[in-house]
């Protein structure tokens, strides 16, 4: 073949390649991890403001992925991970948390006969005298109130079940997120059922913010319940001891150190999947060093940082 007409097809077909469209970019805001993500030449940059246009399919990366999107480069990282900063700083400092008046344990026990008016007053000197612990503590200690029925009564205060702690996986469940969070806001996950549902336990009082947080990250739909103390306590010991992420603290001056911060760590990680999310007065960034096969993460593969703004 003449070296004339070689060069015409050679352009013909690069000129094909550089015309067509790329792919649309997935609309999930939880993409699953349970199989790689395609990245490769025709891969679009999921920052909305990138400039490079067709040029950046001669990027030689297929990483970072930034909640289910790919950046093309180092400013583009940024980009992504400014706007999910902002997302989950937005409100916070006026927002006020959904309350739902409950109606006071000792009334509610009242209301149901389970306990007397004797015993109400009893556990309510109790507490006095003392000074700390709950009204359920004394109840239980200085009334022989069973625990059970205690329990039962915090979940028709909180609207939740009881849940079981039958066959518990502390080093299993591990990985689903940081120790700090388990320790802190006093979480204890339990169970995973059909793959998709998340049981998670707490003592007297759920956090729904925590909840959400892990629904969000894991994927998982998560159903919060209450344990009884005397179950929680040991098991709830036994899972800090376990194996959990590597984890790294970071306290930031303002949001955009922040955010410079964070978008170092993804471009030094170049995870396969990253994501963000708000756990109280702190951000909480996973990210995945290679696609998740199950329900759960491996160890090994998720590393996490957990951020704060100083003064805020």
């Amino acid at each position: 073949m003449p070296l004339l007409t070689r060069r015409s097809t050679a352009l013909e077909r690069r000129t094909m390649v550089l015309s067509s469209p790329p792919p649309e970019p997935q609309s999930k805001t939880s993409p699953s991890l349970s199989s790689p993500r395609r990245t490769g030449l025709l891969e679009a940059c999921t920052n909305p403001g990138c400039g490079s246009g067709w040029l950046h399919l001669w990027r030689s990366r297929s990483a970072p992925l930034i909640e289910g999107g790919w950046t093309c480069s180092a400013a583009c990282t940024a980009e992504r991970l400014k706007a999910a900063v902002a997302r989950e700083l937005d409100g916070r400092g006026t927002a006020v948390e959904k309350h739902r008046h409950r109606i006071p344990l000792g009334l509610l026990m009242l209301e149901q006969g389970w306990i007397t008016s004797s015993q109400l007053r009893g556990a309510l000197q109790g507490q006095r005298d003392n000074g700390a612990g709950r009204l359920g503590h004394w109840l239980v200690a200085r009334e022989g109130v069973s625990e059970q029925l205690v329990t039962r009564a915090l979940g028709l205060q909180w609207s939740c079940p009881v849940l079981p702690l039958a066959s518990h996986d502390p080093e299993g469940l591990a990985p689903l997120l940081p120790r700090l969070f388990l320790d802190a806001f006093g979480a204890l996950p339990l169970r995973i059922a059909a793959g998709k549902l998340l049981y998670l336990g707490f003592e007297d009082r759920l956090d729904p913010i925590l909840a959400l947080a892990l629904e969000r990250i894991s994927g998982l739909r998560v159903e919060s319940g209450l344990v009884q103390g005397s179950l929680f306590q040991p098991a709830h010991t036994r899972m800090l001891q376990a194996a959990f992420p590597s984890v790294e603290l970071l306290e930031a001056a303002s949001e955009p150190a922040l955010v410079r911060a964070l978008a170092r760590r993804v471009e030094h990680v170049r995870p396969v999947e990253s994501r963000l999310v708000r756990v109280h007065d702190c951000l909480w960034l996973r990210m995945w060093s290679r696609p998740q096969t199950g329900p759960l993460p491996e160890l090994s593969s998720v590393q996490d940082v957990i951020c704060t703004i100083a003064g805020s």
